[in-house]
């Protein structure tokens, strides 16, 4: 097994509520990948594979980084939060937020129905999103030298929820908590991958910076 380090998207639209409109960079977000890009490069980490999921925000990530060769693969893409959110309005009456600080209290709600299966006829199932993390993760580590995955808050949220044994309430604390190109590794300690790095912005930690730290 080898290690791998998981990045969080750059900053998206922030003002869509659906699917499609949240699938694009922001301006902030095409810099924030840039920044994470010359900070890698600086810093001379070796990732001899790249990922990224087949959304247009991890493409556009992965390429503001100056990634030059990178595999695409569908199961690194977010759940559709969204997608269920409009499923939890229409089925249970759960509003959807009009401001963003109101996902705090959502988004717990949402994967606590989801992962009970009390949302009916979901894009995927609970179990669903967790076998797929689980399996690509596990073809990553099986390759050959260190690996670096461009995907979203909710699978990196996941990955972290396996190698952790967090219940859904654990994992919506952790997805809350993520960043805009933050890094997070699992390494493999005793045949497992394990967390040793979680939620790190160092390309945002200058004074001059730390207004990119964003979470939405």
């Amino acid at each position: 097994m080898t290690h791998i380090t998981l990045v969080r998207h750059g900053q998206a639209n922030t003002e869509a509520r659906d699917e499609v409109s949240y699938d694009r960079l922001s301006e902030l977000g095409h810099q924030q990948a840039a920044w994470l890009g010359a900070h890698l490069e600086t810093s001379g980490a070796h990732h001899p594979r790249v990922y990224c999921g087949t959304l247009t925000r991890h493409i556009e990530t992965a390429a503001g980084m100056g990634c030059a060769e990178v595999v695409q693969d569908a199961r690194l893409n977010e759940m559709e939060y969204f997608t269920m959110s409009q499923a939890m309005e229409a089925q249970h009456g759960l509003a959807i937020p009009q401001e963003r600080e109101g996902f705090i209290d959502h988004l717990p709600k949402v994967m606590r129905a989801w992962s009970a299966d009390e949302i009916k006829d979901p894009p995927e199932s609970w179990s669903e999103f967790e076998g797929r993390t689980r399996a690509v993760l596990a073809e990553i580590a099986a390759g050959d030298g260190p690996a670096l995955v461009v995907t979203s808050g909710g699978f990196i949220s996941m990955a972290m929820r396996q190698a952790m044994g967090l219940d859904s309430q654990g994992m919506s604390r952790i997805a809350l908590a993520i960043m805009n190109t933050s890094m997070h590794r699992l390494f493999p300690i005793g045949g497992h991958l394990s967390p040793v790095l979680f939620n790190a912005v160092p390309h945002l930690d200058s004074l001059d910076r730390q207004y990119a730290q964003t979470h939405l």
